[in-house]
């Protein structure tokens, strides 16, 4: 039977939520497999490192992902590639990504692409909390326990 894994798309992802995730995958003995592009220094036992070109990391990673793996991501597109392959996404801020409600995401984030073209301005990220990181590791718990 092969290990379970959590691959994280480490190029956006903050250091807190990656120590989480290496923590949860070492107590219940699961793989944690990092992607990032050489232009990123990450502290990981298990790294694939890519080149800079655009998308190289989410395009290893979806190639790399099998049925039942866990993949960490703020990448909508990712997200929809990971669960066409049966694999199960989340956000570093704890959000679960769902089979229903990926179509829905992909049309927000085009629509959002489409009005900054267009010269609007949209809201970045707010600063990480306490609480993303407490929802972030309850959610990956709950994907990893869906998982087994």
């Amino acid at each position: 039977m092969k290990k379970k894994r959590v691959l994280i798309d480490a190029d956006a992802c903050p250091r807190q939520a990656l120590i989480i995730a290496q923590t949860l995958c070492r107590e219940r003995g699961w793989e944690c497999v990092t992607f990032a592009s050489y232009n990123h220094q990450i502290g990981s036992d298990n790294h694939v490192t890519v080149d800079s070109g655009p998308q190289a990391v989410d395009m290893k990673l979806a190639n790399e992902t099998r049925a039942g793996d866990i993949v960490v991501t703020q990448d909508i597109g990712l997200a929809a590639l990971i669960l066409g392959k049966k694999g199960m996404a989340l956000t570093p801020h704890g959000m679960i990504f769902d089979p229903e409600r990926i179509t829905f995401h992909l049309e927000e984030r085009n629509e959002k692409a489409r009005y900054r073209r267009g010269g609007g301005r949209t809201r970045g990220p707010a600063a990480r909390t306490r609480e993303d990181d407490e929802r972030f590791a309850h959610s990956l718990q709950f994907v990893m326990e869906r998982g087994k």
